[in-house]
């Protein structure tokens, strides 16, 4: 396969995987009748046996037991299991509460604060333009909290979630799948004990729920792993820092469907730390983009 095909074939890729997850408040606002913790639980069982469906037909049973051997390795992984599950269930909870404005803003913050983490956990050394950025980024931040008395804790806890999750998972050698296996069944005991020790709800009985209800209640393992795996496919199609790029079609679409679809509010508070983002933003991506060239330039 040519160079030219196979970047094509990443585009694809990358654009369907955020798409995905920019689209995915709409899967959880079909089910909003649910609880967020009840949601959360079916969204770690279900993706278990979906990855382990997929891990099946590609036949990858060497990875995961690799992995199995290497007590230090599964301990990491219980770290960011922790971290992925509160990821997972915080989102859910903001989308259902009419705080998707706050999801979108952090994974906005969520580049800038990779940056960021690099700088400080693996001696990546930032460029000028890069440390305008995160100082515009910072300053939007400082001004809602000190002209509006608040802090954006939703988007800050999703970012930073995911952000350590994402630092401590590129310092392990495990690949996205076997990794997120392990993960989600890490995850299963503490869902399985939730399950049976929660308060019964009108929709936690399977058997009585209806037949739609259930089948979208099974379609979070699918709405969790197939964007991660349309990811993967992009990752290893693309440069990193292309792929950088097309991470902003997911909270660009979360925005819309908040504002648009779903009736919040679009104030001056967030107006203002979004305008920050916003410019940090667009001079990280225009200086991701030139350094780009340049290298490329360079190997020619």
């Amino acid at each position: 396969m040519t160079g030219d095909s196979q970047a094509k074939q990443g585009y694809i890729y990358a654009t369907l995987a955020f798409i995905m997850w920019g689209l995915a408040p709409i899967y959880f606002k079909s089910i909003e009748q649910v609880d967020a913790l009840e949601i959360l639980v079916h969204r770690v069982v279900w993706s278990v046996l979906f990855v382990l469906v997929v891990i099946g037909l590609r036949n990858n049973w060497r990875k995961v037991r690799s992995i199995l051997v290497k007590p230090k390795l599964l301990m990491m992984l219980t770290v960011t299991a922790l971290l992925l599950g509160f990821n997972w269930g915080l989102f859910i909870w903001a989308v259902n509460n009419g705080y998707m404005l706050d999801a979108s803003l952090g994974y906005y913050i969520n580049p800038l604060l990779n940056v960021f983490l690099g700088m400080l956990f693996l001696s990546e050394r930032l460029r000028a333009a890069q440390k305008v950025a995160v100082l515009l980024a910072s300053t939007g931040v400082l001004v809602q909290l000190i002209s509006f008395g608040s802090f954006p804790y939703i988007a800050f806890s999703l970012a930073c979630s995911f952000a350590i999750y994402g630092l401590l998972r590129k310092k392990m050698a495990v690949e996205s799948l076997p990794g997120l296996l392990i993960e989600s069944a890490i995850l299963l005991p503490i869902a399985a004990i939730y399950w049976f020790v929660m308060m019964p709800s009108p929709t936690s009985d399977m058997f009585i729920n209806s037949l739609e209800l259930n089948l979208l209640l099974i379609a979070a393992g699918v709405v969790t792993t197939l964007p991660l795996l349309s990811f993967t496919a992009a990752a290893k199609r693309l440069p990193y820092s292309t792929l950088g790029f097309f991470q902003y079609i997911g909270p660009s679409l979360m925005l819309m469907l908040a504002v648009v679809f779903y009736g919040e509010s679009f104030d001056m508070e967030r107006a203002v730390t979004f305008a920050f983002i916003w410019g940090a933003l667009l001079l990280f991506s225009f200086d991701s983009w030139k350094a780009s060239k340049l290298k490329s330039s360079a190997m020619k």
